[in-house]
């Protein structure tokens, strides 16, 4: 091993792939080192790709937090001079020391994480109080991590006083390619993994590739990282001596009261003063959190960017052989990444109804909810003027084509039917009640829901859709978009939406998916949610079901589908019932839904009807005109009627 190797703390050359020397992929490392020693100092983080596929070079170099810009850049100098010594043909490796580190490789590493690799630096001598400061550690350490995490610098500096009297300084940092969440469990699993390294040791560093920890006590960053990173500028344990007072015993009891006496009234006066402060920047960042999906992509989502250059390698440039399909947004192509993750990229076209705000608010939303029933967007490229969506694959696509294409509407038998109605309400109650935001779609469709290859069901396409905060559930707007035919009455006339709009859009898709018809294939002035009530009152509700299905369905789970869709496409959005009732209605065999009233745009074969205009005078449909059907019920119990919501 040379002198080099030696001094640094830790590097790897993985063998399983080498270059040969001249080669494409040496003169792209190359470049992508002298790159990232000519920027590392910029931000203390940089990445670069270097190159096309097969010989495509992804490098990023990062330094520790405390580092200044001189330093940085003369380590990462080093490093990328080194780095070919100690590794000199192998296509993937790593290295570094306590100042920083750079890795490189021929697959796109940014965001993987990696902890596998540790190490465990100790100062020998002991603290004098071990217990004291043993339980500091592991409380600064633990605050300044969830800091770390929630920081889109992935960064966090602090120091507390453990003992009364000495101060312990602590850094946590993670590489800025990961996510919060990975981030936190790296730093979890290092200190987990090596509890000797926060025990007794007066200064220690805990370092693996993905992430860094590093204590002592002196102060070994400048005090101003304390205001720029966000935790609190102390995290203190109180004293049990009441005589202690900041860190400083006093001389004498009367020289302390008098301290008291000022202290005492200023210590008051002041944390009055921050609960004040405090509550007036928690409402404010609370209204930014919302106001913020229509601003500027933050930090945090740059995280999800994916470099164009990338994307064209895995869908062929864009080539017609990988397009999947066309929509009104643009065309959207099949790719696989570097990992051999298979991809959907959706490309928005320059006259794309969707516009770069709504790819704004899609990327926000849909990177922050974690549901099986909704697609899971991998990330987005905003290069050279293109606006690019990334989605996991889904072999089955749209629900649309199966249901509407007359070639496979015989792979969708009743039960995969049930199973995708149940599986989209199940989104919408995430999105509605159970997600930390309250999410409301506004352009629910069969066109907007995809299916794996077992047929699950997954939303997709969060362009239009709008967060409220707290238990806000409804508001209004004056630009009224989504698509004619699930929109709901309110909505479509005044602006007004809420979870109840969603619930109107559900019931329209559920018609869809138990008739096989579409909404829009009704041409003598009527639509389907009307065709559907005129079957209901009739009694004739079975006639409604897709011819193609036959007989060998459940006979039970149709009407109580049709029985809840007339439930969610009531005109007024009080009597539609919300998403989680509709789950228990679909979920229990014990119970009858109420009778629904007339539905929002109802309009009778002849082209009349209560709700065909949308006017101002609609009137509300009393109880004592809702139609008598107890004898459509799927069982002979009855019980008492939901309230309306």
């Amino acid at each position: 091993m040379s002198r080099q190797a030696q001094s640094y703390q830790s590097f790897e050359c993985n063998s399983t792939g080498n270059y040969t020397l001249e080669s494409a992929y040496q003169q792209n490392l190359e470049l992508a080192l002298k790159v990232l020693a000519d920027n590392a100092s910029l931000t203390g983080y940089y990445t670069t790709t270097t190159g096309y596929n097969p010989d495509t070079v992804y490098a990023m170099v990062q330094c520790r937090g405390f580092l200044s810009t001189g330093d940085c850049r003369k380590c990462a100098a080093n490093i990328t001079g080194d780095i070919r010594e100690v590794c000199p043909s192998q296509k993937e490796a790593f290295i570094w020391n306590e100042n920083c580190y750079l890795q490189y490789s021929d697959w796109l590493f940014f965001s993987a994480t990696n902890i596998n690799n540790r190490l465990c630096l100790l100062n020998l001598a002991n603290a004098t109080e071990p217990t004291l400061f043993s339980g500091g550690l592991r409380n600064l350490i633990k605050s300044l991590s969830s800091v770390a995490a929630s920081n889109s610098s992935r960064l966090a500096f602090g120091r507390t006083v453990y003992n009364g009297i000495d101060t312990l300084y602590a850094m946590v940092q993670c590489s800025k390619g990961i996510t919060g969440n990975d981030c936190l469990n790296c730093l979890q699993q290092i200190v987990t993994n090596n509890p000797q390294c926060v025990d007794k040791n007066v200064g220690g560093q805990l370092i693996a590739l993905s992430c860094y920890i590093r204590y002592e006590i002196y102060q070994f960053f400048s005090l101003s990282l304390l205001s720029e990173s966000s935790p609190p500028p102390l995290f203190t344990q109180p004293s049990s001596d009441p005589s202690i007072t900041n860190g400083r015993t006093s001389q004498s009891g009367k020289k302390s009261k008098t301290i008291l006496t000022v202290i005492i009234p200023v210590s008051v006066a002041f944390m009055v003063t921050t609960i004040i402060l405090l509550c007036f920047f928690r409402r404010k960042i609370k209204k930014k959190r919302t106001d913020g999906v229509a601003g500027e992509v933050s930090k945090s989502m740059e995280l999800l960017s994916i470099e164009l250059e990338a994307l064209r390698v895995a869908t062929d440039n864009f080539s017609d052989e990988c397009k999947l399909g066309q929509g009104g947004f643009g065309p959207v192509y099949k790719g696989k990444l570097w990992d051999g993750r298979e991809i959907a990229v959706k490309r928005l076209s320059s006259t794309s109804r969707q516009g770069l705000e709504e790819l704004k608010t899609e990327v926000k939303l849909v990177a922050k909810l974690q549901h099986r029933n909704l697609v899971r967007l991998i990330g987005f490229c905003l290069e050279e003027e293109e606006k690019l969506l990334v989605y996991e694959y889904l072999p089955n696509g749209s629900l649309d084509n199966i249901l509407f294409d007359t070639s496979r509407e015989h792979s969708l038998e009743w039960e995969k039917r049930y199973k995708i109605i149940i599986g989209i309400a199940r989104a919408l109650v995430y999105l509605h009640e159970d997600s930390q935001l309250r999410i409301i779609h506004r352009d629910l469709k069969v066109s907007n829901i995809l299916l794996d290859k077992w047929m699950n069901p997954k939303i997709s396409d969060f362009g239009l859709a709008k967060l409220f905060p707290g238990s806000q559930t409804q508001a209004n707007t004056n630009r009224i978009a989504g698509t004619y035919g699930y929109m709901a009455p309110e909505y479509a006339k005044k602006g007004h939406f809420s979870t109840k709009s969603d619930v109107y859009s559900f019931g329209v898709l559920v018609l869809e998916v138990v008739t096989g018809r579409k909404n829009s294939s009704f041409l003598d002035m009527t639509n389907l949610q009307s065709y559907a009530w005129e079957h209901w009152v009739n009694a004739t509700a079975l006639d409604l079901l897709d011819p193609s299905l036959g007989y060998q369905c459940s006979t039970n789970e149709v009407l109580k589908c049709i029985h809840i869709a007339l439930l969610c496409v009531q005109n007024h959005a009080a009597d539609r019932p919300r998403m989680s009732e509709i789950i228990l209605m679909l979920s229990s065999y014990g119970t009858n839904p109420p009778t629904p009233l007339k539905p929002g745009f109802f309009v009778t074969r002849d082209g009349s009807g209560s709700n065909s205009i949308i006017e101002d005078s609609e009137e509300v449909q009393s109880s004592s005109s809702r139609p008598k059907l107890l004898h459509q019920s799927v069982n002979g119990v009855t019980i008492s009627e939901l309230d309306p919501r």
